[in-house]
C-alpha cells in the first residue's frame, strides 16, 4: 500500500485501520515485467519483478523523501539492477539482484538512497570452458573447466566458487653449477559474485632456455575477475665462464636456489597463501641446486651432490571431487657434476613439477605437462663445455563451479 497522510484529529475508519495494519504484516506488492521507474507512490511497496531477460529499476531524486523505504524483490531468471538515475544510490553489496535476491531501498534524502540486500546472495549460472556435473562433501555442482583463456558467460548473476592454478616458471639451464628447478605457479581459491561475462586468463608456463646466459621464463598468472593465481618463480643459475649470473625469482611459489658460488643459493619466496619458497642450492663452484618451491611445501635444498626434489603440489580433489589429482607441484632442481661420480637430479614435487637433470644420463631438466601449474626441472652440469637446458613451466588451469 502507498504511504497515506493523515491530519490532526482525523478520525480512522475501521478499513483503514485494517489496511494499515495488514501493510505493517504484508507489504503491498506490485509486480513489474519490465524495466520501471519509481514514482512517489511506490513508498511503502514492495516491487516484484518478474522477468526472464535483464531490467532495471531507476531511481530519480525528488520522489522521496527522507525516511521512506522501498522493498525490492526479483523473482525470475534476469538480473534486476538497481539503477542510480538523477539520484544517487550507496550500497555495501551489489545492486544486481538475481533470482530470488531483494533488498530494501532506505531514502536518507530526497535525493539520496542506501540499498540494503536482504539475505544471502544466491549462486549464479554460467556456461564457458568444459562442464561436468560433480558432487563434493554431499553438494552437487557444476564444474566449468578452462584449460585456456575463455569466456566465462554469466546467465544468471550470482556467486561461483573458483580454483586457479598459474602457469608454473621454468627450470634453469646448468652452467659450471647445476640450475635451479622452476617454482609452481600460486594455486588460489575463493568465492567471487560475477552479474557479467568474464574473461578467464589460464597462465601459461614459462619457457626455457638453452644456457643460463638467455634465462629462463616466469609463469603467468591465471585470472578470474579480481582473483588471481600467481605465476610461479623461475629457476637460477650462473655461467661462470661469462660472468652472468640469472636470480631465482620470486612467484606464486619461488625457484630454487642455484648451485654456485654466488650471493644467490638462497631459494626465492613464494606468494603467501599460494606457494611456497625455493630450497636452496650450494654455495660451490659446480654445486648442485635447490628445487623449485610448492603449492603446499617448500622446495628441497641440495643434499651433496643430488638436486633438492621441488616442492608438493596441491590436491585440487578437494574443489572438483573425484579421485586424487594434484597441480602446482615445483621442479626439481640439477645435480651437481663430479669427476668422482653423478649427482642425481631431484624429483619434481607432486609428480607434476619437471624433474632436474642428472649430471650423468640425462642433463637437461624435465618439462612439466600442461595444465598442470607446475614447475620446469633445472639443468645439469656435466663437466662439458654446455651444462643441461631447464625444462619448461607447466600452463596453469582455472576451475570454476556453482551450485
Amino acid at each position: 500500500m502507498a504511504k497515506q497522510t493523515f491530519t490532526a484529529g482525523q478520525v480512522l475508519t475501521a478499513a483503514q485501520m485494517n489496511s494499515l495494519q495488514a501493510n505493517d504484516y504484508n507489504w503491498t506488492v506490485d509486480t513489474k515485467t519490465d524495466s520501471y521507474v519509481l514514482v512517489a507512490g511506490d513508498a511503502g511497496k514492495r516491487i516484484v519483478m518478474n522477468a526472464a531477460t535483464a531490467k532495471t529499476i531507476t531511481v530519480n531524486t525528488s520522489v522521496f523523501t527522507a525516511g521512506d523505504v522501498v522493498w525490492i524483490h526479483n523473482i525470475n531468471t534476469g538480473t534486476c539492477t538497481v539503477t542510480a538515475g538523477t539520484a544517487t544510490v550507496n550500497t555495501a553489496g551489489s545492486l544486481a539482484l538475481a533470482q530470488w535476491e531483494g533488498g530494501a531501498l532506505y531514502f536518507t534524502s530526497a535525493a539520496s538512497a542506501i540499498f540494503f540486500r536482504g539475505g544471502g546472495t544466491s549462486y549464479g549460472i554460467a556456461t564457458g570452458g568444459s562442464s561436468s556435473s560433480i558432487t563434493v562433501g554431499g553438494v552437487n555442482y557444476t564444474l566449468l573447466t578452462f584449460s585456456s583463456t575463455g569466456t566465462l558467460t554469466i546467465t544468471k548473476a550470482g556467486l561461483f566458487d573458483v580454483l586457479m592454478v598459474g602457469g608454473g616458471g621454468a627450470g634453469a639451464a646448468a652452467n659450471n653449477g647445476g640450475g635451479s628447478g622452476g617454482g609452481a605457479g600460486g594455486v588460489a581459491s575463493g568465492t567471487v559474485y560475477l552479474a557479467a561475462n568474464t574473461t578467464i586468463t589460464v597462465g601459461a608456463g614459462g619457457a626455457a632456455a638453452s644456457n643460463s646466459a638467455g634465462g629462463p621464463g616466469q609463469g603467468n598468472s591465471s585470472v578470474c575477475g579480481i582473483a588471481v593465481g600467481v605465476g610461479g618463480g623461475r629457476g637460477g643459475s650462473v655461467d661462470v665462464s661469462v660472468s652472468v649470473a640469472v636470480a631465482p625469482a620470486v612467484g606464486g611459489s619461488g625457484g630454487g636456489g642455484m648451485g654456485a658460488t654466488n650471493n644467490a643459493s638462497t631459494g626465492a619466496a613464494g606468494t603467501p597463501s599460494q606457494g611456497n619458497a625455493g630450497g636452496n642450492g650450494s654455495a660451490t663452484t659446480n654445486g648442485a641446486a635447490g628445487g623449485g618451491g610448492g603449492a603446499t611445501a617448500v622446495g628441497g635444498n641440495f643434499s651433496t651432490g643430488n638436486g633438492g626434489a621441488g616442492g608438493a603440489g596441491y590436491d585440487v580433489s578437494a574443489f572438483i571431487g573425484g579421485s586424487s589429482l594434484f597441480k602446482g607441484g615445483g621442479g626439481g632442481g640439477g645435480a651437481r657434476y663430479s669427476s668422482a661420480g653423478g649427482g642425481t637430479g631431484g624429483a619434481g614435487g607432486s609428480s607434476v613439477g619437471g624433474a632436474g637433470g642428472s649430471s650423468s644420463g640425462t642433463i637437461n631438466g624435465a618439462a612439466a605437462s600442461a595444465n598442470t601449474g607446475g614447475g620446469g626441472g633445472g639443468g645439469s652440469f656435466d663437466g662439458g663445455a654446455q651444462g643441461g637446458s631447464g625444462g619448461s613451466g607447466g600452463s596453469g588451469i582455472v576451475y570454476v563451479r556453482f551450485k
